[in-house]
């Protein structure tokens, strides 16, 4: 991007909300060039760090040159370094912020366990602060109304799909869960009209997801996506609930996605069930019951 051009977009772009800013360094960093890139990667690992330091600290920090930082806080919007240092501290006091602490290979026990708690806490609120409540009434609303309700998932997704089964039939729903391509296609055929498939990628990506979604949709079914914003998968739904979590790419990353998408699950589970009211109740206190029988007594 030109200099004329980045000067445009920074004019044209309102302040970010101070709670999303390293949300979005995070999601925008493979658009930058790579000196910039090294830039938004230390300000992701380094952020408190960051706010003390001046242009000249944070270049040589970086490992770039003091025009590729102001650059850099330019390309977010940003009228300069200063502005985006405030807004970083903004964004810092709001609240857990989205940080990618990378767990290594000689970090303790008890730094493994803050790190992955840390990364979990903070996906969690991302979620739930950028869940779309018109989207999520929808979703909601088909479910209740749906004959039929089948969780579609391949790989990882595939356990969030299986526990939302695990979910959904407790409250009287004729509920199914297909990790597997092949089964999704034959289900899809034979869902039709009233049936309601959710779709759950973390990618958004997967082309079997996709086809099977298209089959389930031409067969009468609606989707419902729990997956990332304008991917292959969300426009292959009726409707989308964005969950968009960066993975980061180390490989001792945990899985977030999955613990967003299952958050998801257990909202519209209880959506679901404070929709149908009283008339569930019964029954949960029977299934209850017989989970009690099987128990061995305390003491």
């Amino acid at each position: 991007m030109s200099e004329p051009a980045r000067k445009r977009r920074a004019a044209s772009l309102p302040p970010p909300p101070a709670g999303s800013l390293l949300e979005r360094i995070a999601r925008e960093s493979g658009d930058l060039r790579p000196s910039e890139r090294r830039v938004a990667d230390f300000v992701g690992r380094h952020p408190n760090d960051v706010l003390t330091l001046s242009i000249a600290a944070l270049a040589l920090r970086a490992g770039v040159s003091q025009p590729t930082v102001a650059r850099f806080a330019l390309g977010l919007g940003f009228s300069g370094y200063r502005e985006f240092k405030l807004r970083l501290a903004q964004s810092l006091a709001s609240g857990i912020p989205f940080v990618h602490h990378d767990v290594g290979p000689r970090d303790s026990p008890l730094e493994v366990a803050n790190k992955v708690f840390d990364r979990s806490i903070a996906t969690l609120l991302q979620v739930r602060n950028h869940l779309d409540p018109a989207a999520l009434q929808s979703a909601i609303a088909l479910m209740v109304r749906a004959r039929r309700i089948e969780f579609y998932g391949l790989g990882n997704s595939g356990i969030v799909a299986m526990d939302a089964q695990h979910k959904f039939f407790r409250f009287g729903v004729a509920a199914a869960a297909h990790a597997d391509a092949h089964v999704q296609g034959m289900a899809a055929v034979v869902l039709g009209r009233g049936g309601l498939v959710v779709a759950i990628s973390a990618s958004g990506r997967t082309a079997d997801l996709v086809n099977n979604l298209e089959i389930a949709r031409q067969s009468g079914a609606k989707a419902i996506g729990i997956t990332r914003t304008g991917s292959p998968v969300a426009r292959a739904c009726d409707l989308v609930l964005g969950i968009d979590v960066p993975e980061d790419p180390d490989v001792y990353a945990p899985m977030t996605s999955r613990l967003a998408h299952l958050a998801v699950i257990d909202v519209l589970a209880v959506g679901l069930a404070v929709s149908r009211g009283s008339s569930i109740a019964g029954q949960l206190g029977r299934i209850k019951q017989t989970i009690l029988a099987r128990r061995i007594p305390e003491g």
